[in-house]
């Protein structure tokens, strides 16, 4: 569903993403983790059309995307989340919902003149799809609730259902897990697993939560110094000596030649 291949970035002499290569299959939840620094945030900005690509070729169902502006990619049903949510603080959960669908006809100052029964029409009709989204993520309690009051793992779920009004066919979460405490994180999980499930969307996540990780991605994919360094389950990640060796570093190295 999402192919990328020889993808470079560079930031003055610092090369973020080094011709990196890899694939997402539609259906799946796939884990992208590696060390602070290994370009995992660079490569969802790249994708989504939030920084241009030095070279290399973005597709998502089997349509070129690499270069395309941000809003372009969303249009396409390619949508994500932030590792620090982005909310309009001043507004309402539910308003935030609301004003993720483009093209309302209300957005038109003309419409609200001499078409003002579609303008309802049309801004019922987001109403319900919002309050339908928010009862999933069970944030319904706090929908007239300033986006601004919410606590840390609350935003991350008001992400989540922001991207749903999308209608979203991949999402790329950034570090969803980040901030939240262990029994949202529980529900945070049932949450991702019901978007492929029961909205039949493909999930590409961030995480530094191995737990996490291991329990709701397969496959898993693992990035160090800008580049795809290994791919495969869980079962098989966890055992993957170069995975440990770019986690650890020196330390992992010298253990193995002491043993």
């Amino acid at each position: 569903m999402l192919i990328v291949r020889d993808l470079v970035k560079d930031f003055g002499g610092l090369r973020a993403v080094n011709r990196c290569c890899l694939e997402v299959k539609q259906g799946t939840i796939t884990g992208l983790i590696g060390p602070n620094g290994a370009g995992k945030t660079t490569l969802f900005n790249l994708v989504t059309g939030f920084i241009p690509p030095d070279s290399g070729v973005i597709t998502f169902k089997d349509e070129r995307i690499d270069g395309l502006p941000a809003h372009r990619v969303f249009h396409k049903k390619l949508v994500r989340t932030f590792q620090i949510p982005r909310e309009f603080k001043q507004m309402t959960v539910l308003e935030n919902c609301m004003l993720v669908p483009g093209g309302q006809t209300g957005e038109r100052l003309w419409a609200s003149w001499f078409r003002p029964g579609r303008v309802r029409r049309q801004e019922a009709e987001v109403r319900d799809k919002a309050l339908d989204v928010l009862q999933f993520v069970n944030l319904t309690d706090l929908k007239d609730e300033y986006a601004a009051n919410l606590s840390g793992g609350q935003k991350k779920l008001l992400e989540i259902a922001r991207a749903m009004m999308a209608d979203p066919e991949m999402i790329l979460l950034d570090e969803p897990g980040a901030g939240v405490n262990p029994t949202l994180m529980n529900k945070l999980v049932g949450y991702i697993e019901k978007l492929v499930t029961e909205r039949n969307a493909t999930v590409f996540l961030i995480e530094h939560d191995m737990d996490l990780v291991m329990t709701l991605c397969n496959p898993v994919i693992v990035m160090s110094n800008g580049e795809k360094l290994a791919e495969g389950t869980p079962a098989e990640i966890r055992k993957n000596e170069r995975v440990l060796e770019a986690y650890l570093g020196s330390q992992y190295a010298e253990s193995r030649v002491q043993s």
